[in-house]
């Protein structure tokens, strides 16, 4: 089931993606987090792709992330905007005109600014504890280099650090352009991002409607079957049965 990874050259650099389900299902994009790439979905879109409604799910390796920009040749741009314009540049390869979108994270900050940027091309939304971008108070203190090679690159998170402490006002204020039905899927009093933060794009984003599943930060990866009893009706209309 699993396809990938593949490539696609999009604004200049290499982007990697894997691909799951028949190639003629509805289309559903799933955007990682900082630090990941797209094989952090495999098990989410596994059952997605599978089940009695099926999707076709694309999960790309963010720019600086994984596959895509080899190590040694990442691009060295992080601006959000990249990232946004990056999928956007993946859908038109694939010829896809819409698409769902569901993202963690930072993959959740980055599907918000597709969703206001290009609302057309959103079908629907889905966000895994993703915080209002509003700037941090105190700011988040510098990140301390891992020793060794990373499978991302260092300056991503350096540009994704400052983008979160003084987060373009825009970003907030363009919430309400989004016309996609939206789920905001909070990760409970265990996250480390402020559940407030979370909620509050409820009052930013329109009709958004939040659920908590309280597994903390990475709700699809520690809970994956209360984040598909959500997810999955949202996505397709049909409850999710265990498989």
């Amino acid at each position: 089931m699993d396809t990938g990874p593949h490539t696609a050259d999009v604004n200049g650099i290499t982007l990697a993606y894997r691909a799951w389900g028949p190639a003629d299902a509805p289309p559903v994009v799933l955007l990682h987090c900082r630090g990941a790439d797209g094989s952090d979905w495999a098990p989410i879109a596994r059952r997605l792709a599978g089940g009695p409604r099926p999707c076709r799910l694309y999960a790309p390796d963010l720019r600086g992330h994984g596959g895509s920009s080899r190590l040694g040749d990442r691009p060295g741009a992080y601006a959000h905007e990249a990232l946004r314009d990056d999928v956007l540049g993946l859908l038109d390869v694939l010829g896809a005109e819409r698409a769902d979108v569901v993202g963690h994270s930072l993959g959740g900050a980055v599907a918000c600014l597709i969703a206001q940027h290009a609302p057309a091309r959103v079908r629907r939304l889905v966000l895994e504890d993703v915080p209002v971008p509003l700037p941090l108070d105190p700011p988040r203190p510098p990140a301390a280099r891992p020793r060794g090679e990373l499978p991302y690159d260092w300056e991503m998170i350096l540009a994704t650090d400052r983008q979160r402490n003084a987060p373009d006002p825009a970003w907030a204020a363009g919430m309400g352009r989004i016309t996609a039905p939206a789920l905001l899927v909070a990760g409970g009093a265990s996250s480390s991002v402020p559940q407030d933060q979370v909620t509050g794009l409820t009052a930013l984003i329109p009709g958004a409607r939040v659920v908590t599943v309280d597994a903390g930060h990475l709700v699809h990866a520690k809970r994956p079957e209360e984040f598909l009893s959500v997810v999955t009706p949202f996505l397709t209309g049909l409850p999710c049965r265990p498989s």
